[in-house]
């Protein structure tokens, strides 16, 4: 076990490769940028408790276990809350126990819920399963936008001509994948936070460890993972932007927002095709827009990846009170989620809620 600042050179050196060659072999899921080192790096400079298990071959590395532990023996995934892909980096073929992995890291429990395909041994202990729609670029964005004439044509050509509106009504229409600005990435979060407090939502910009975690990605770059701002520009001014992690294969939709001026042009929607060419690009696979059923990803998504929620917990009595604390909780969100006759009006509710804390 390691705190993520003590882990070798070459220990990230192995992990980032376990990355690459997963994505050759099969299991492009591994090749999130969640499960990148950067990422686990990241979130152990913004918050306590990060660890890193390393199982070890003849001295070699052969996965790498990255979680979050309390003083008490709770696990959870490494950035729970915010991670859009949890799971173990292991090379193929590798099997493990979950609990005799649990107990060689100290942990009663492990909690998850964004678990990616192919973790038989956490699968088991799963609660429930998620589609986590994506977008395919791997041939090419031309392809990807000829597809989606084909079966969503409406849809297409509405939102060509609200980016040609744009153009006239506000100013030349300018993307910029990678934006490097400091002050547009907190615009961004200005952006984000006021959408939170509109509808309702926990504002994830008050907790300071997020604020400290995307601006530590904001400046991460290596040769297979970046923190990544892609902007849309109308007129010289920023209308609509994304934050998110970008391994070798996948761009992950993270925290997108727009400025609510311009929402009749609908530029989320511009931002995200334009995000897909960028990709595209670049030579990625897919955009990952995250787990959740949402209009705007029905409109753009090509497939649906499939991630799960849960906990694996060996017999301690942290670990059932642990369960028995977080599993109703759960439980009722999906609910509400999974059914329009709850979720509407509940959605409803918390936008009025918004709306009278805006106003005071």
């Amino acid at each position: 076990m390691y705190r993520p600042g003590d882990l070798t050179a070459a220990d990230r050196a192995a992990w980032s490769a376990m990355q690459r060659q997963a994505a050759l072999d099969g299991s492009p899921q591994l090749a999130n940028p969640f499960l990148a080192p950067e990422f686990t790096l990241a979130v152990g400079r913004s918050r306590h408790g990060a660890r890193i298990a390393v199982v070890r071959e003849d001295g070699e590395p052969v996965a790498f276990f990255p979680y979050q532990r309390s003083s008490l023996g709770v696990g959870r995934a490494i950035g729970l809350g915010v991670s859009d892909a949890q799971g173990l980096i292991h090379r193929p073929g590798f099997q493990w126990d979950a609990r005799d992995l649990l107990h060689a890291c100290g942990l009663s429990v492990w909690e998850f819920d964004h678990l990616v395909e192919g973790q038989k041994p956490f699968e088991v202990a799963s609660s429930g399963s998620f589609a986590s729609p994506v977008i395919d670029v791997d041939q090419g964005f031309e392809r990807y936008l000829t597809a989606l004439r084909k079966q969503r044509p409406k849809f297409v050509r509405a939102t060509r001509a609200k980016e040609r509106r744009l153009a006239r009504n506000v100013g030349e229409v300018r993307y910029v994948h990678d934006e490097r600005d400091p002050a547009v990435l907190r615009k961004l979060i200005g952006w984000k936070s006021a959408q939170y407090r509109r509808t309702g939502r926990s504002d994830r910009f008050a907790r300071p460890w997020i604020c400290r975690l995307v601006d530590q990605l904001f400046h991460t770059r290596t040769e297979s993972f970046a923190g990544l701002l892609s902007v849309l520009y109308a007129g010289g001014r920023p209308v609509a932007a994304h934050f998110g992690p970008r391994s070798r294969t996948v761009l992950s939709c993270w925290f997108p927002a727009y400025d609510p001026e311009f929402g009749r042009y609908s530029p989320g929607l511009l931002l995200h095709l334009r995000m897909a060419e960028g990709a595209a690009a670049e030579g990625l696979g897919y955009v990952d827009l995250g787990r959740g059923e949402k209009e705007y990803k029905d409109s753009l998504k090509t497939r649906e990846l499939i991630v799960c929620e849960g906990w694996v917990m060996r017999r301690h009595p942290v670990a059932f009170g642990h369960r028995a604390r977080r599993a109703p909780i759960r439980a009722l969100r999906n609910t509400v989620v999974s059914r329009p006759g709850l979720f509407e009006p509940a959605d409803r509710l918390l936008k009025r809620m918004g709306s009278l804390r805006e106003g005071s």
